[in-house]
């Protein structure tokens, strides 16, 4: 007897299709910072002490004050909050801002979930898809995630270890611009390599802004931590203020990396009620770490200078110790608190999984953040490793025995 043809037509639908990830899922890259932390966690497993100068987790405390604040703090419901952040936060950032020499209002500031949001945020308010961003590098590898994330083109500008990645002259700007750029990413201090900008620099880019009707996309979670020389923020270029957002987080300046609250500052007010279109489809921002973020700003003014004090230290051990190493150098970095340094390695990335892998001295290895993820341009950084000195200087100190006993036995060293 035959089968009836909805029968047949049934089967052919239940048959499993394949299913496709997008094409901008394919493209998103992984994190280059955090890829090696299967190695590290079988390294653990096998009984070895794993020294992380891969991420940049301080181990600075969260101070107690902001956190007592989220302990004791009184309601009934856990509401959503305004979708520019809560008004009180909002004002007291301002006048944290002031305090440190960015005059503006409350109403310029929108807060996000972590400065991630507020970069993600800023792309998509201001750039079409395929519009190009020129970003020196090395940079932070999530820029890419963001780009990717807005369908926006990075175009890597690179700078060089041999200079301490100062910022390329204007010439190599401009050779970059074509009709689809429209913005500049900074990141100062910077993350990776720890370099400040000058007040010359940031001029410079103030001018090939301005002339070329760019936006400046200036990342400034590291504006507390700067040593050698003063913190310029992009908010107070003269003559820029329509083409300035500045992106900030609390996670690096009160050690509140889980808290993920930044903010989106401008004052340009086209951009600004733009963001806020994205900010009300996300709702709202963190509840908790708003209360945290706003009791931080509360902190007494000299609450920096031991934090600093502590960095600073921290960094001369490591960079002083690094450049102790035969064939390693690492130039000085004037703020936040990473360091760049060219090994005698054929390969960072197999030299770092090999750290892991097949390494140890006193049972013990470190785990470093190969430097090629850093960044745009293939095949840079293949000899570069980005330390954070975010341990106590005791554990950087046996942090760096452990490198510099790694690269006499490593059968991939280089002269």
């Amino acid at each position: 007897m035959r089968r009836p043809f909805f029968v047949y037509f049934y089967a052919m639908l239940t048959i499993s299709q394949p299913l496709a990830i997008s094409q901008r899922g394919q493209q998103m890259p992984a994190s280059p910072i955090r890829k090696l932390v299967p190695f590290a966690e079988a390294a653990k497993k096998k009984g070895i002490k794993v020294y992380h100068l891969n991420i940049g987790q301080p181990d600075i405390e969260t101070p107690k004050m902001a956190l007592d604040a989220v302990r004791h703090f009184d309601f009934k419901v856990l509401e959503y909050s305004h979708s520019a952040g809560n008004e009180s936060y909002r004002r007291k950032l301002a006048a944290y801002y002031k305090r440190v020499g960015i005059d503006v209002d409350y109403q310029q500031i929108i807060v996000t979930t972590g400065g991630s949001e507020a970069i993600l945020f800023g792309f998509m308010s201001c750039l079409d898809a395929g519009d190009e961003v020129i970003i020196p590098e090395p940079f932070y590898a999530n820029y890419n995630g963001f780009a990717v994330a807005a369908n926006v083109v990075v175009k890597p500008l690179t700078s060089y270890i041999e200079n301490g990645f100062a910022l390329p002259p204007v010439e190599e700007f401009e050779k970059m611009i074509t009709p689809r750029t429209k913005g500049i990413v900074i990141c100062n201090p910077n993350n990776p390599t720890g370099y400040l900008y000058s007040r010359e620099e940031m001029e410079t880019l103030k001018e090939i802004a301005i002339r070329h009707g760019l936006y400046i996309f200036s990342d400034e979670a590291y504006r507390d931590f700067c040593y050698s020389g003063v913190h310029i923020s992009a908010m107070n270029l003269r003559g820029a203020e329509d083409n300035v957002l500045m992106m900030d987080t609390i996670s690096k300046r009160y050690s509140a990396c889980g808290g993920r609250i930044g903010a989106l500052v401008t004052r340009n007010q086209a951009v600004l009620d733009t963001v806020m279109k994205f900010a009300q489809a996300r709702l709202s921002p963190p509840s908790f770490a708003q209360i945290l973020g706003e009791a931080a700003t509360d902190l007494p003014a000299d609450y920096f200078n031991a934090t600093k004090a502590e960095y600073l230290k921290r960094r001369d051990v490591l960079v002083g110790r690094l450049n102790r190493i035969p064939g390693v150098y690492c130039p000085n970095p004037g703020g936040a608190f990473y360091a760049m340094a060219s090994l005698p390695v054929d390969d960072s990335d197999v030299f770092c999984q090999w750290l892991l892998e097949s390494f140890s001295y006193n049972n013990q290895t470190v785990m470093l953040a190969p430097a090629g993820g850093f960044y745009g341009t293939k095949g840079l950084g293949k000899k570069e490793v980005r330390l954070a000195y975010v341990l106590n200087t005791e554990d950087l100190g046996r942090a760096m025995d452990c490198l510099e006993r790694a690269l006499q036995e490593y059968p991939g060293r280089t002269n």
